[in-house]
């Protein structure tokens, strides 16, 4: 075993927003580095000898005086045997852990929260693949094709106890096929407030929101609900089933996010953006139908085809200067208009 190099030099700066608000400022780094470090762990177990202290510096945009500190954490904060060979770092073990022993509640819990991991990046998908399958194995046979719906395409994980309380509920009327009666606001009419019943199709989180996608007996159709709306929710000993033709896809359609109620034509968008922020958004999948293009002046072309949204024009408002929409021609006076009224409220500021 080769030994770590020590490295005892103070750990470097953190920039002038840390110097301003110190405690803010450490507590927001020690948390990027706690991150770090799990991921560091992560990918040297998954690829043993493929990372020098070079490759980790740059996988994470660090120094590589940082990057050593991180590994002495892993060595002698974690007790990890923690080696280095010529091709890079290893462990010359891996700790087994004991069997864990669930309720039904918490293996339902611990479920969800890896199918939200899945889009997390930096997160091994093998290793959550393999997380998932030892969960499922969990519930009895009759519960495979509930779980496969409740399997879904998670952005980001809530995290309020009413969230938790109204999402287990939630959970278990969609894998028990239970209705739910409940109170709804529904901004769309003024904060109207109403009582239904609906049949849980989906649930799924959606930027910093739980969603549930449910047959609606008040309305008669597929609706999509934001939970943290559901003021009240029970169970009823009333059962239903989900239609064998419907499709998660299908339903959302061509539309960009959650919000199909208030999507029309499909069109043809084209937006321009500057180099780093284009290339940023390259690197996401956002919408099934979109193409990059790289300009020879260097600008970043994105094209995609949807029903516009207000979602779809928060989004672009977004990137500000960053992006320029060349088509279609509505959208681009939308979003030129929507500049000038910014520019109007801080009228009396200058740029350079």
């Amino acid at each position: 075993m080769v030994p770590l190099d020590m490295d005892s030099k103070p750990a470097e700066g953190t920039g002038k927003m840390n110097d301003n608000m110190p405690g803010l400022g450490r507590a927001f780094e020690e948390t990027k580095r706690t991150a770090r470090v799990l991921e560091l762990i992560q990918i040297i177990a998954v690829a043993p000898r493929r990372y020098r202290r070079r490759d980790l510096a740059e996988r994470f945009e660090v120094s590589e005086r940082m990057i050593q500190k991180d590994l002495e954490i892993v060595r002698h904060g974690l007790r990890l045997p923690l080696a280095r060979s010529a091709e890079g770092y290893y462990f010359e073990r891996i700790p087994r852990l004991p069997a864990l022993q669930c309720t039904f509640p918490e293996a339902l819990a611990l479920l969800m929260a890896v199918q939200v991991a899945r889009q997390v990046s930096g997160i091994g998908s093998a290793e959550l693949a393999a997380a998932v399958t030892r969960l499922e194995a969990l519930f009895p046979a009759e519960f495979a094709p509930l779980l496969r719906q409740v399997a879904c395409a998670p952005v980001t994980i809530a995290r309020k106890e009413h969230r938790n309380q109204m999402l287990m509920l939630l959970h278990r009327a969609l894998l028990m096929r239970q209705k739910v009666q409940m109170v709804y606001e529904t901004r769309s009419r003024g904060g109207e407030v109403n009582e239904r019943v609906v049949h849980p199709y989906h649930l799924l989180p959606y930027v910093r929101s739980w969603h549930l996608i449910a047959y609606c007996e008040l309305r008669g159709q597929v609706l999509v609900f934001k939970v943290d709306r559901i003021h009240e929710a029970r169970l009823l000993n009333e059962g239903y089933s989900i239609p064998e033709g419907f499709d998660l896809d299908s339903y959302l359609g061509d539309s960009w996010g959650l919000l199909r109620q208030e999507a029309g034509q499909v069109e043809e968008v084209v937006l321009r953006f500057e180099r780093e922020t284009g290339l940023r958004v390259a690197e996401e999948y956002w919408h099934k139908s979109q193409e990059v293009q790289e300009e020879p002046d260097g600008y970043i072309l994105f094209r995609l085809r949807i029903p516009i949204t207000p979602e779809f024009i928060s989004w672009v408002l977004y990137y500000g200067s960053q992006v320029e929409v060349l088509r279609p021609a509505w959208l681009r006076e939308r979003v030129a208009e929507e500049h000038a009224r910014a520019a109007l409220i801080y009228g009396g500021l200058t740029w350079k």
